[in-house]
């Protein structure tokens, strides 16, 4: 019934985290978001956590705050998939785009930062792994006892991939090339951002199993079934 749900799942973000210089991320960390998304994010978690620590507060209160760390990939039949409309602002759909021949270069934002290939690094998720995620973060709030009322969980790998090795990667799999140019970083941007998601393991018993080449082949075949049936898009 309406006003009657007592548990949330909650999408957060690893934005909350900021420019961070421990790495891998946990959740212990501190938080600093850089940029206004991250900021958002952080004041959500701020009113759910008050919410079930609230001493008039329902005791069947509970809220799982997952962070988020970068999720890409799509269904591996093709068929669910992002697609955002105008210029995309995340890398994945960005790429897709270029290879559909609807931009015509990818933009790199920064190839000097202090990482290997000097391309920012990131922990990129798997859409699917991530549904997992949240199939037993529910499953945790309804069935099981909750350590703390409000918790607080990364979704990530473990594991940065540069930008660079991305699309690598994507080119290897799709048997393409991918055209590109290097301009600025942009601001709120950091080095290099990767989680350590023990917690989850412990917690969720969530590990994610899909690789790199996992979530670039099945963004391929979201462009093969883009493809296919763009007329009846």
């Amino acid at each position: 019934k309406i006003g009657k749900c007592f548990k949330i799942v909650f999408s957060s973000s690893a934005c909350v985290y900021g420019a961070s210089e421990i790495m891998p991320v946990s959740e212990q960390n501190a938080v600093g978001p850089i940029n206004p998304y991250g900021t958002t994010k952080l004041v959500v978690e701020h009113l759910l956590t008050d919410m079930c620590a609230c001493s008039n507060a329902e005791e069947k209160w509970g809220a799982m705050m997952l962070r988020y760390f970068n999720p890409i990939g799509c269904h591996d039949s093709g068929i669910l998939g992002e697609d955002p409309q105008g210029v995309p602002n995340n890398l994945m759909p960005y790429i897709q785009r270029v290879a559909m021949g609807e931009i015509d270069k990818l933009s790199i934002f920064g190839d000097n930062y202090n990482t290997p290939d000097g391309t920012g690094i990131r922990d990129y998720v798997h859409v699917m792994d991530l549904a997992q995620g949240h199939v037993l973060a529910l499953g945790k709030l309804l069935h099981s006892p909750l350590t703390d009322k409000a918790t607080i969980i990364n979704l990530g790998t473990g594991k940065g991939t540069s930008v660079m090795e991305l699309l690598k990667t994507f080119e290897h799999e799709g048997d393409l090339k991918i055209p590109y140019q290097i301009c600025g970083r942009r601001q709120g941007d950091c080095a290099e951002l990767y989680c350590n998601a023990s917690r989850a393991a412990s917690e969720l018993q969530w590990t994610a199993t899909r690789t790199i080449k996992d979530m670039c082949r099945d963004q391929i075949n979201r462009i093969r079934y883009l493809n296919k049936h763009s007329a009846d898009i």
